[in-house]
Parts: structure tokens; C-alpha cells; sequence
């Protein structure tokens, strides 16, 4: 007799409760807001209990900080992803629609919403940022940036010496805080700094950068 009722098949995962991928992602959203904060030291206790979950249910999901620091720079490589994209769609399929510089302005203020800055002192060399979920997420992230910088730099509004590399290393150093100065008092003037890089990239340029162009093959570079 044919089984009934509704087990899984043998092989498949079955997928998880509602309830479980909410608690999933208050644990994660509350992780990205305490390692900002705190650095990867953040109690995960106090994690949790931003999450509104039990400690219990957080090692359920992350058994250690190590996986859900993954998880945490995951999402906000994601998160900035899904901004670019947005970026994209406002200029047009070849940089028609929007003026493309002004899409990416608005692409650099909304990445820096999500303090990726604060979170580089948690990308130390016990990090792996070679992990498979982490190395695609990156590359879908550089991807769609690259084609942003493209569309602005073909319409003349950028200026021709900037590369992607640029630009994702100055959103990450512009929204870092200083030494002793937590992420709140940062976001009263990243805004003021922002705006003053972004200035420094529409063409006509008014200088000469030095060195080449920080591209992505030259920031991986060991030599």
C-alpha cells in the first residue's frame, strides 16, 4: 500500500517552520546590529535577546560566533547586492532612464546604511572569506556594481579612472568607525563624507589620481 500522509521522501530536507526562519533572520538582523556596535566580540547573549529568542534557539541555528558572523556578512553582501541591482533598473537596461551617476549615488547612500565598514574588524584572518556561499554572494555583488560604474562612465558622468575596486573600498572605509566612536555618532557625518566622494568621482575630473585604479584583480593581488 502506497504511504500516506506528509513525511518527506527519503533525501530530501525538509523545509523549515515559518516560525524558524523568522527566529533565523531576527537572529541574524540582531547579530549585524550588535557586531556594528561592538566589534565581533558582541555577547550572544545579548544577541539573543535582541532577537527575542532564547539562547538555546540561537545555537540551534549557529552553533558558533564563527557561523553566524558568516551569516551576519552574508546578508549585508546581499543586502548591498539588491541595492545595486535597484540601481541598475532605475538607469535602464544601457543607461537610459535615470541619470546613472545619480543611481549610483543613491546606490552609495544606501549601501552605507548597512555599516559594512563596521563590520570589516570582523574579516580577520581566521575569517573565511573563500567560503563558497560568501565567494558567489561577493562576486554577484561586483558584478552588479562594476556594470553600475559602466553604465555611469559610457554616459560621461564618471570619471575615467575609477574602477570598482574604488568605490566598494571607500564605502567600506568611509563607514568605519574611528577608535572610540561607535556607529551611531559615525552616521551624524558619514553622510557629509559620502557626499564628498562622490563628488570626487563625477567627470570632468579636476585631478589626477595617483597610482592605477584600485580594480578588483589589483585589491586581491598578494605581490
Amino acid at each position: 500500500m502506497a504511504a500516506t500522509g506528509t513525511t518527506a521522501p527519503r533525501g530530501t530536507v525538509p523545509p523549515r517552520r515559518a516560525d524558524a526562519v523568522r527566529n533565523r533572520e531576527r537572529i541574524v538582523a540582531a547579530a549585524g546590529q550588535a557586531f556594528a556596535r561592538y566589534g565581533s566580540d558582541a555577547s550572544l547573549d545579548d544577541i539573543a535577546r535582541r532577537a527575542g529568542v532564547g539562547n538555546a534557539t540561537l545555537y540551534r541555528h549557529f552553533p558558533d560566533r564563527e557561523t553566524l558572523a558568516h551569516e551576519v556578512v552574508l546578508a549585508v553582501v546581499e543586502r548591498i547586492t539588491d541595492r545595486a541591482r535597484a540601481a541598475l533598473a532605475e538607469c535602464g537596461p544601457s543607461g537610459g532612464g535615470d541619470d546613472p551617476f545619480e543611481a549610483l549615488h543613491r546606490f552609495v547612500t544606501g549601501a552605507a546604511q548597512e555599516r559594512v565598514g563596521a563590520l570589516c574588524p570582523m574579516l580577520d584572518a581566521d575569517f573565511d572569506s573563500e567560503e563558497p556561499r560568501l565567494l558567489a554572494a561577493r562576486r554577484r555583488l561586483e558584478g552588479a556594481v562594476g556594470e553600475l560604474l559602466d553604465r555611469a562612465r559610457r554616459a560621461g558622468r564618471l570619471r575615467a579612472d575609477a574602477d570598482t575596486g574604488d568605490l566598494l573600498m571607500a564605502v567600506g572605509q568611509l563607514t568605519r568607525p574611528l577608535p572610540g566612536a561607535d556607529c551611531a555618532r559615525l552616521e551624524r557625518f558619514s553622510g557629509r563624507q559620502l557626499q564628498i566622494y562622490l563628488d570626487g568621482l563625477r567627470a570632468p575630473a579636476e585631478s589626477r589620481l595617483p597610482g592605477r585604479a584600485a580594480t578588483l584583480e589589483a585589491l586581491r593581488r598578494e605581490d
